[in-house]
């Protein structure tokens, strides 16, 4: 904080257990993470996504990783790679390839491909014991409808195989998972998703403005937001600490409004 403002909402330090935030980063060079990173990143960002497959094929990945975990960020690789590696049988290629790249958190996904619930939770029995792992649940397909109820389960069953946070499907687009077509909240599913499961441990990915001023006048500054673009990081915050127009009544005292 550059100033210090009364009646600003508390926001943990790192390591946060809430509040979490999960950036995307869709093939930035080390120049531009290096600039991300001193525009509050290290202090700000908790988890950086190297998005889908973009490790595969960007420049200077390595360089990048060393930059974000120096910085005090978990990196990993987006879950698309991950179920690309799977479907191909090669899961010790995997783990090598975690471990050459040297990345001290993972995600796992079933987005893309189809798979049996109880090998995407032995996935992470098996990760969680060298990695922090993230699971996504949801399918990255607009026709696919999961019900509430089964949303519920594989949260459950993916925290209790030892997840350390689930993450909300919405895609890069916002529009599918915990989202409508029109990029709204899917209330009903969301509402039904917290009476069974930990907000704390769940990360809501949230790529559109909207999305966050939503979740946060529903759930509070400190609810967990991921897919943020880089750009976005330093907006979001001002967001969540009232210091935007969108939220800035909503955590004001009575008698200043």
């Amino acid at each position: 904080m550059n100033i210090q403002l009364p009646y600003l909402p508390e926001r943990p330090g790192k390591p946060r257990q809430k509040g979490v935030v999960m950036v995307m980063d869709k093939g930035l060079s080390v120049r531009q993470a290096e600039d991300f990173i001193s525009v509050a990143g290290n202090d700000l960002a908790d988890f950086v996504k190297l998005g889908f497959g973009t490790s595969v094929i960007s420049n200077d990945v390595k360089t990048k990783i060393k930059l974000y975990k120096k910085a005090n960020i978990k990196v990993y690789v987006g879950g698309t790679l991950f179920e690309a590696f799977i479907i191909r049988n090669m899961f010790d290629d995997y783990r090598r390839f975690l471990d050459d790249f040297g990345l001290d958190a993972v995600e796992v996904s079933d987005g893309s491909m189809q798979m049996k619930h109880e090998d995407k939770c032995m996935y992470i029995s098996k990760l969680a014991k060298t990695h922090t792992v993230l699971s996504e649940v949801g399918s990255k397909s607009a026709g696919i409808i999961i019900q509430p109820n089964k949303w519920v389960e594989m949260m459950t069953n993916e925290l209790n195989a030892g997840s350390e946070f689930v993450i909300g499907e919405a895609r890069e687009s916002g529009t599918v998972g915990i989202y409508r077509p029109s990029g709204k909240a899917h209330v009903e599913l969301i509402n039904k998703i917290l009476k069974k499961v930990d907000i704390n441990k769940i990360i809501w990915e949230a790529p559109k403005k909207s999305q966050q001023i939503w979740f946060i006048k529903q759930f509070g500054a400190n609810v967990n937001l991921g897919n943020i673009a880089p750009a976005d990081l330093i907006p979001l915050e001002t967001l969540r600490l009232g210091l935007r127009g969108d939220t800035f009544f909503d955590f004001l005292p009575d008698e200043l409004k």
